[in-house]
């Protein structure tokens, strides 16, 4: 009895029932019935779920594009070699402070060699004929899939609504694509019956255009992946017409609404990517999300078309306006996590490399081509251990003297590879790169090839243009400020 009195005295000194004192209705009376429709639909805003394969893949790459700096730098210099007082004075323009370039090449001995210069007494860096190798095979590489980057470019240019794109935009990422650093004449000019390059009147920009829409270049490479699915797996043609290929990263919560917002979103109908939509009404609710799954699928030719199936968000930002694609795409990649990962490893969180889930496994590719082995070689040389170039060298050079006599001798020759270019293409033709039969290192790292004079690798091949334009890329990624 006494309970009941304090409880009628306290409802009795509420003067108002105001909608705020009703906590005891539950929360789902109170939703309007437009958030109510949302519940099932894929949110807006989401975390990003880390994939440790992928960001480990970005660590190793984060190596790589210093490395790949100092090789370009070297092959630039006379005779392929620079003093080490002068290449710690010309690795400021990298990013590295003083004393801190000399440190970063001794980490990868089986890339740079340190040798002590006969005449002048101070310390040269140079290649080592591993990655000189390298060097030539990914080149090889790179001129024999030089057809197969030709219907890249072309593809590349059917994406966009008008047929055309900024040269320097596609400079810029020439290598995702494979081309050539010269491929404004040795690919634009070349084939004048697929590309036309012209001013612009209005902003005095090259663009790159392409002549003739052929049909068969406008079939996607998810349309393909559904074909095949559907041959193999059979399943109910509705549920795999427009579907993608959805593979969660590890620890991503999936809830009961959200199984069912991918569900419905896997079987709306959407515009393909090659498509001309300039005649379509734009403006309801049904065309916008069609419109959305648009740019997912456009992305995702997008990344199919470069050779390792990954790209920086900040080069596909430079498409943005071409693909109508959307204007934070950031946020918009991560509304797919199934199809897409970013990773911001790889260049201290300054640049966000996206990445094809499907096209991988385990962090490596899955249906790899030459040039992307060419360029993985340079990888497993990065991750080598230095104690293996000390016992490689120790048992090559047993019982052999005259060492600093031979690097005396290729000094003094100013370094004259012409003659073992044609040895390098037939080393390059066999199984392995790192055949040591005809070949020789002296105590000090210095090469020399057992035929009937001494020789060793021109690099003569280089262009100084490519060096100045790759070190700017970085920097031109990160100017992007509307992703």
């Amino acid at each position: 009895m006494h309970i009941f009195l304090s409880i009628s005295s306290k409802l009795l000194q509420s003067k108002s029932t105001s909608f705020k004192s009703l906590t005891w209705i539950p929360t789902i009376f109170l939703l309007s019935p437009k958030q109510m429709s949302q519940s099932t639909s894929i949110p807006r805003n989401q975390q990003r779920i880390r994939d440790h394969g992928y960001d480990d893949y970005m660590e190793v790459e984060k190596k790589i594009r210093k490395v790949m700096k100092f090789q370009e730098l070297l092959l630039t210099q006379p005779n392929s070699m620079i003093a080490i007082s002068r290449l710690d004075m010309l690795a400021r323009r990298f990013g590295f402070k003083q004393y801190e370039a000399g440190k970063f090449i001794l980490k990868f001995p089986h890339v740079f060699e340190v040798f002590e210069h006969p005449v002048q007494r101070i310390l040269y860096c140079r290649l080592t004929r591993k990655s000189l190798l390298q060097i030539e095979q990914e080149k090889l590489a790179l001129l024999a899939q030089l057809p197969q980057a030709v219907t890249r470019l072309r593809k590349l240019l059917l994406l966009s609504n008008t047929g055309r794109l900024r040269l320097e935009h596609v400079r810029i990422a020439r290598k995702d694509f494979g081309l050539p650093d010269d491929f404004e004449f040795s690919v634009v000019l070349k084939y004048p019956k697929y590309f036309r390059l012209f001013d612009a009147k209005e902003t005095r920009n090259k663009y790159i255009e392409v002549v003739e829409r052929d049909p068969r270049l406008t079939v996607c490479a998810v349309e393909n992946v559904r074909e095949r699915e559907y041959r193999e797996k059979g399943g109910e043609e509705e549920n795999v017409r427009f579907s993608f290929r959805v593979n969660f990263p590890p620890g991503f919560k999936i809830g009961k609404y959200y199984k069912i917002a991918v569900w419905k979103w896997q079987r709306l109908p959407y515009w393909l990517p090659y498509e001309d939509i300039s005649g379509y009404d734009l403006r309801s609710l049904e065309a916008q999300k069609r419109m959305e799954k648009r740019a997912v699928a456009t992305i995702h030719e997008l990344l199919s078309l470069t050779v390792e199936k990954k790209i920086t968000l900040e080069r596909i930002a430079h498409f943005r306006l071409a693909m109508d694609l959307p204007k934070k795409l950031k946020d918009f990649l991560l509304q797919h996590q199934g199809i897409f990962y970013i990773s911001t490893r790889g260049n201290q969180g300054k640049l966000h490399t996206v990445f094809l889930r499907e096209a991988y496994r385990k962090g490596e590719l899955i249906e790899p081509n030459e040039l992307y082995l060419a360029r993985r070689r340079l990888a497993e040389l990065v991750l080598l251990s230095p104690r293996k170039v000390i016992v490689d060298r120790r048992l090559i050079n047993y019982g052999k003297q005259g060492g600093e006599d031979e690097i005396a001798d290729y000094v003094e020759n100013g370094g004259d590879h012409s003659a073992a270019r044609e040895t390098v293409r037939e080393d390059l033709g066999e199984e392995s790169l790192d055949s040591d039969d005809d070949c020789s290192i002296d105590s000090d790292g210095d090469c020399s090839i057992d035929t009937d004079g001494d020789c060793s690798i021109d690099t003569e091949y280089t262009h100084k243009e490519a060096n100045n334009d790759d070190v700017t890329d970085d920097a031109e990624d990160t100017r992007v400020t509307d992703v």
